[in-house]
């Protein structure tokens, strides 16, 4: 490292100096990366103030202390464990007072924390951004009186204009982190109907993790009331090895069921509660799984670093953890359906002859459409739900939707939707105010682990517009003189949430429009080689017969999707209603 002699830049002008801090100001304000923010932070002060050693450290209001977020010659180690509250060292007295603390010779200062032993000079200067401490700038040299007052106020100008960057791009991180978050968020909640295994959830679950928190082991254990134990359910890391059950009353996982809250520990060396399970895991974090204000398990993630969690990460974890006890929870409930089912097959061949005169089996005249549809169970009765009503003259309502899971639990929740569904339909309410209602009517009948996706659908042959209201249905496809896009429309599925309100979103349509409406089993089915179908194959074939009549798309879509599933099992049940505007 170049000495602070060598490195200081004279500005001779007071142009050359302003010239110099709109400089640091622009390159600062190029981007909202904070990596590459800080690097140009340290960039320009190693430009023109001298350094053996260099840091920037970064408040946290959460956790009131300063941590090592850049840095130049600093021990891996130290930039990992150190946290300087108010106070603490010349870094923490700057941050205190908010004023540049700049010490000659480190050895009569008693506050000077020991970094290096060479070290003789320390300037350390914090960065304060809309009347907040954002963080300190923290220069040491091996040089007695290597800072002088020249250094010291360019440090504080340089600091100055870098401090708002810095915030906006921490600002800029968290946003992005948050929205990363409901990515996952939004991804797992629409596995739900599609993942039945629990097994196989767990491993999705698992994965989404650790898209957003690095682990170096990652288990979910359950809660056994009989025993009051945690058994291991899964386990990424250590699944070789057996793994005893955990009381509810001891570890850090019994410590986060007792609590209802998350427990993080950053040195599991200290913790007494800790139980070693695995050589080499230091640092852990134990969320409860809850369900209907009771804890099901514990998700738990573990690292080989000391203190590697932080309490962003927590955060994240809390988000999660929610949507995966209510995957879980209803993972289970579907295995304890599935074990039942055996005796349930004579049931299930009569209950397929009830469901056809449920379902219609062809369109009705509809002023204005030609109308196709059609319908595959997986098993002997489907979950899927469409219905045609026309509920006034020139005034029709249509229903597409799919129950949770398959089979006959599936079916009958259903066949009740449906039923809810007709006793409403001519009612004439906008799609939007009869799926509030069907949610209020299916929350006072909550049946644990089941709900429904739906699309409403209302047509006015009078003024050519389709009104659509969605709960978590699949995306309508529009065809238009051979183009075909996708209606976005979003929702929460019926019978999840009580309370909840749902929006009309109206689309003008042109003679010769095509709407389709496919359900999930087409998109999600898989061949020998596990590809799977996908959004461009269902629209690729939705074009191809863009020419032939909805009556004839269906089964014309069918045997595509069966040339490419080359005798594998149907995976979901797959329907289908095919709008054509007259």
């Amino acid at each position: 490292m170049a000495k602070a002699s060598e490195r200081n830049v004279r500005f001779e002008e007071r142009a050359d100096l302003l010239d110099f801090l709109l400089e640091v100001a622009d390159s600062t304000a190029s981007t909202l990366d904070l990596d590459q923010v800080l690097d140009h932070v340290a960039d320009v002060i190693h430009r023109v103030i001298g350094f053996d050693l260099f840091a920037i450290l970064l408040y946290s209001d959460r956790s009131k202390n300063l941590k090592v977020r850049y840095s130049i010659g600093h021990r891996d180690e130290l930039v990992r464990t150190l946290a300087i509250k108010f106070g603490e060292g010349l870094v923490g007295a700057a941050a205190e007072s908010r004023k540049p603390v700049n010490v000659g010779d480190v050895r009569v200062d008693t506050r000077y924390l020991n970094a290096l032993d060479p070290v003789r000079s320390e300037l350390a200067v914090p960065m304060v951004a809309r009347g907040r401490l954002v963080g300190v700038i923290d220069l040491e040299s091996t040089r007695l009186e290597a800072y002088g007052k020249r250094e010291e106020a360019l440090l504080t100008l340089i600091a100055s204009r870098v401090a708002s960057a810095v915030d906006n791009a921490r600002l800029y991180k968290r946003v992005e982190q948050n929205h990363k978050t409901l990515k996952v968020l939004t991804q797992l909640t629409k596995e739900f109907s599609s993942i039945l295994d629990l097994d196989s959830l767990l491993e999705k679950i698992a994965s989404g993790v650790r898209s957003l928190v690095h682990y170096d082991g990652f288990s979910v254990l359950l809660v056994d009331d009989g025993e009051q134990v945690l058994k291991n359910r899964f386990s990424l890391r250590f699944d070789e090895r057996k793994t005893e059950d955990i009381p509810l009353s001891r570890g850090v996982t019994g410590a986060a069921v007792r609590a209802r809250h998350a427990i993080r520990v950053a040195d599991t060396a200290t913790d007494e509660r800790y139980i070693e399970t695995a050589s080499g895991i230091r640092s852990e974090v134990a969320v409860p799984l809850i369900v209907n204000d009771r804890v099901i398990g514990v998700m738990d993630i573990e690292s080989e670093r000391v203190n590697f969690f932080t309490e962003e990460h927590s955060r994240t974890l809390g988000l999660l953890a929610p949507q995966v006890a209510a995957s879980i929870e209803n993972a289970r409930l579907y295995e304890e359906v599935a074990s039942r089912q055996k005796s349930m097959e004579d049931d299930l061949t009569a209950a397929r002859r009830v469901q056809s005169l449920l379902l219609p089996q062809e369109a009705p005249e509809i002023h204005g459409l030609d109308i196709g549809m059609g319908m595959r169970p997986a098993r002997e009765v489907t979950g899927d739900i469409y219905d045609v009503f026309e509920i006034e003259e020139k005034v029709a309502l249509i229903a597409f939707g799919d129950s949770s899971g398959k089979g006959a639990a599936a079916a009958l929740y259903g066949a009740m939707v449906s039923g809810l569904l007709r006793s409403m339909a001519y009612r004439r309410l906008t799609p939007a105010k009869m799926m509030k209602v069907l949610n209020d009517r299916l929350c006072e009948r909550r049946v644990d682990g089941q709900y429904v996706t739906l699309l409403l659908v209302r047509w006015d042959a009078e003024a050519k517009k389709l009104t659509f209201a969605s709960a978590g249905g699949g995306l309508p496809l529009l065809m238009r003189d051979g183009e075909v896009s996708r209606l976005h429309l979003e929702g929460v599925p019926l019978g999840l949430l009580e309370h909840r309100e749902y929006d009309d979103i109206t689309h003008e349509v042109q003679t010769g429009d095509r709407i389709g409406l496919f359900s999930d089993g087409f998109e999600d089915q898989t061949n020998a080689a596990g590809d799977v179908y996908g959004q461009t194959e269902l629209v690729r074939h939705f074009r191809k017969y863009r020419k032939i009549a909805p009556a004839s798309i269906f089964n014309k879509m069918l045997a595509e999707l069966d040339l490419f599933r080359a005798g594998v099992p149907i995976q979901d049940d797959q329907s289908a209603l095919i709008l054509k505007v007259k």
